[in-house]
């Protein structure tokens, strides 16, 4: 069984383990795509903090079924995509459906070896049947997941102002679903190629670069009044500070992505504004059926992919995709 593993910082290589047994209550799965994202990289060059070498990574993951337990939902060749946040299921989080934040959670390709692999053996409630939906959708469904938990907790109003800082795949995936729910999105950015794939796949409202004189037309957008719900997804710490000064009076404000460092803001304009600061993490199981869902009705553009490439050439071709040049949005990995 080919597995692809992340020894140290930058460096990658496969090894060959035996296929994995199924445990009692568990699905065998044989991996068909695994998508690439930002944590992956950060994996690779070092820069994710919550995560031990050596490590397999992969957490954004669509398969079939090989085996499954007698009487199971799942037959042989089922396309399913995959929850990676393995949860206790009796921690308190847990016990109020808040698996995503579960105490004790163990995130596949972070926390735990994940599914850049051929074959993975995991409990049933951690699998999803994927009909009607091919396998590169089934793979991308764990990041838009992201996406819409984010937004599920900004509540979203029809015509509400919007903006997403950051149009990386987390910040699209909000975009897309706060444009969904009937949001006027803005993108604010530093790459230009990013914020025209906004444009132009995903048709938000506005778009900004970020730099020389953005504040100024943040506020123009909004008539000055700036913006009801503001999505950080940057994973940069002065970004996040930056951000409070783009909420609304009685806006929302919402961390998706995280930082290894302490967050300060103004207190006084914090107070001004009566803000709403809210953590978004991961997904729950209802963000990934919404996602689905949105995938059977046409409603996320697979103008998303954007590179490809197989399994046993990602120890050499990994390389490239944390080159900004390369315009790198989703890359899948095919088995």
């Amino acid at each position: 069984m080919l597995t692809v593993i992340c020894e140290a910082p930058g460096k990658l290589s496969t090894i060959d383990r035996p296929k994995p047994l199924r445990g009692e209550g568990e699905v065998l799965l044989k991996l068909r795509r695994i998508g690439v994202c930002g944590t992956d990289l950060h994996i690779f060059t070092g820069n994710q903090p919550y995560l031990s070498y050596p490590r397999v990574m992969g957490h954004e993951l669509a398969a079939t079924v090989e085996e499954a337990p007698a009487g199971s939902r799942f037959a042989a060749g089922d396309t399913v995509s995959i929850i990676p946040y393995i949860s206790c299921g009796h921690c308190s989080a847990c016990l109020k459906g808040r698996t995503n934040c579960c105490r004790n959670i163990g995130v596949l390709g972070v926390h735990r070896d994940g599914g850049m692999t051929e074959y993975l053996s995991l409990p049933e409630e951690f699998v999803l049947k994927a009909d009607g939906l091919s396998l590169d959708q089934a793979a991308m469904v764990e990041f838009l997941a992201i996406g819409a938990h984010a937004v599920a907790r900004a509540r979203i109003e029809p015509g509400q102002k919007v903006l997403v800082t950051g149009a990386g795949p987390i910040g699209l995936a909000v975009a897309i679903f706060a444009k969904l729910d009937g949001g006027d999105v803005t993108l604010l950015d530093g790459r230009a190629d990013r914020l025209e794939f906004g444009r132009r796949h995903l048709g938000t409202t506005s778009t900004v670069q970020l730099g020389n004189g953005d504040l100024e037309q943040l506020s123009a957008i909004t008539g000055g009044d700036f913006f009801d719900a503001v999505f950080d997804a940057t994973g940069n710490a002065k970004a996040i500070e930056r951000g409070f000064s783009f909420v609304a009076h009685g806006g929302t404000y919402v961390l998706v992505s995280i930082v290894s460092s302490d967050i300060t803001f103004s207190d006084p304009e914090f107070h001004k504004r009566e803000t709403s600061l809210l953590g978004s993490r991961n997904a729950t199981r209802a963000d990934f059926e919404q996602v689905m869902q949105a995938m059977r009705a046409g409603n996320i553009p697979e103008a998303l992919i954007t590179h490809r490439m197989m399994l046993r050439d990602v120890p050499e071709g990994f390389r490239k995709l944390t080159d900004p040049a390369a315009g790198v949005v989703k890359a899948l990995v095919e088995v």
